[in-house]
């Protein structure tokens, strides 16, 4: 199995002159999920190499076991120095794509076309894709096969109002995730701040915040193992008709 991880190449939040980034827990631990389960990862982001890592997130109070893990993994460390570029990866070499979040995405894969491109082309193909958090915004353009909106009328979730008004970014980011979705005709499902919560529906997976960047890894790889597995003909009885 192979799976895409598209991470952000953004590092200003807005114009307060502070760094952000790709979010280091929300890489990590589904890199771990897919890896630990012999899935082959490709780490893409639209300007190719190192991507920008947002600082706070290597702040010791957001540390955990596979963040820790991440980093003193040399192999996984060289994958991210080296990140494709998005302009020159393809759906067809892939399963499926994950997009981790940070406060990056909003800026770029938001508004990125090749990302845009990219999501479509794989539900074009009848994948199941899995974004999370911020990278919910990256579904704002994503339209579906029929024309329409990717979002419109399906349950999704991401970083919510409450969520980011605790980090005192309201004002600071282009648009918030919860109204965006709102706005687009998406049923926004969240559950207490900082909570896990993961939503499926159809081909589309997304989690809520950083602590459910792995939970909806694992439902991805239900998901993509589910659709893998070869379908049954039931026996037909005896003296039925086979139509």
């Amino acid at each position: 199995m192979k799976i895409l991880m598209v991470i952000t190449s953004h590092d200003q939040l807005g114009n307060t002159g502070r760094k952000t980034g790709f979010w280091l827990e929300e890489l990590a631990a589904p890199y771990y999920v897919f890896k630990d389960a012999g899935v082959e990862i490709t780490l893409a982001s639209p300007k190719g190499g190192r991507p920008p890592l947002d600082p706070k997130s290597n702040e010791p109070d957001f540390r955990t076991d596979l963040t820790l893990r991440f980093e003193k993994d040399t192999a996984a460390e060289a994958q991210l120095d080296k990140t494709r570029r998005l302009d020159s990866v393809r759906q067809e070499d892939f399963d499926s794509v994950f997009y981790p979040g940070g406060h990056g995405p909003m800026w770029d894969l938001a508004e990125d076309k090749d990302s845009i491109k990219l999501i479509e082309s794989f539900i074009a193909a009848g994948k199941t894709i899995s974004v999370v958090c911020h990278s919910t915004g990256a579904l704002r353009h994503v339209k579906a096969p029929n024309g329409r909106l990717l979002v419109e009328g399906k349950e999704v979730t991401g970083f919510t109002n409450g969520e980011e008004e605790a980090v005192g970014l309201t004002k600071i980011v282009p648009f918030l995730v919860e109204d965006e979705m709102l706005r687009l005709g998406a049923v926004f499902s969240k559950v207490a701040d900082w909570g896990v919560h993961v939503v499926n529906d159809g081909q589309l997976i997304t989690g809520q915040n950083p602590h459910s960047s792995g939970p909806a890894a694992k439902a991805l790889l239900a998901a993509l193992k589910q659709k893998a597995k070869p379908s049954i003909p039931a026996k037909a009885s005896v003296g039925s008709s086979p139509i």
